[in-house]
């Protein structure tokens, strides 16, 4: 029987083109990897992992926030008027994140598995959003947008950097 950590990328949001669009996908995903990031710190012995996680799952906060600001700036409401169900709708709220994953399936695949792992998935799972950020802020006209998004792209950077040299500490 194979094993391994669940495939990321794969397709989930119908291509969205509008700004509004891509900063409600993008919410989305924040706040999967902002779950996934809290529960993970939740599972991990080790203090400094816990940490880590605890700090990548604040900022994943962090940036739905920035998203949110942006859908504000950008729609010219005051209030997130439902945002971002309002804008696209997602069978499966709170349950996808970067990388496109289930974050109900990557967790149950967490359970049990060594820091390590969880490290590795969760470089895989950065480097995917570091790409996303970086089409979604091209393919958004408004220069304002483009900008926040690669605001993210470069937060994201700083997450990879973070894991990485955690990583590196480790093996």
């Amino acid at each position: 029987m194979a094993e391994g950590a669940p495939k990321s990328g794969m397709p989930y949001f119908s291509p969205a083109t509008r700004p509004e669009e891509l900063m409600a996908l993008a919410w989305y995903l924040e706040e999967g990897s902002q779950k996934f990031y809290s529960e993970v710190a939740q599972m991990v012995e080790d203090r400094e992992g816990k940490d880590l996680f605890q700090g990548l799952a604040a900022e994943e906060e962090r940036h739905k926030a920035s998203l949110l600001q942006l859908y504000r700036e950008f729609s010219g409401v005051t209030s997130d008027q439902g945002f971002p169900g309002s804008v696209i709708s997602s069978g499966r709220k709170g349950d996808v994140m970067e990388g496109g994953m289930s974050v109900r399936d990557v967790l149950k695949w967490a359970k049990g598995k060594k820091l390590i792992d969880i490290l590795e998935l969760s470089l895989s799972l950065e480097t995917h959003s570091y790409d996303l950020c970086l089409k979604m802020g091209r393919q958004v006209k408004d220069q304002r947008s483009g900008e926040v998004f690669q605001v993210l792209a470069k937060e994201t950077k700083e997450h990879l950097k973070r894991l990485s040299s955690f990583l590196e500490k480790r093996v």
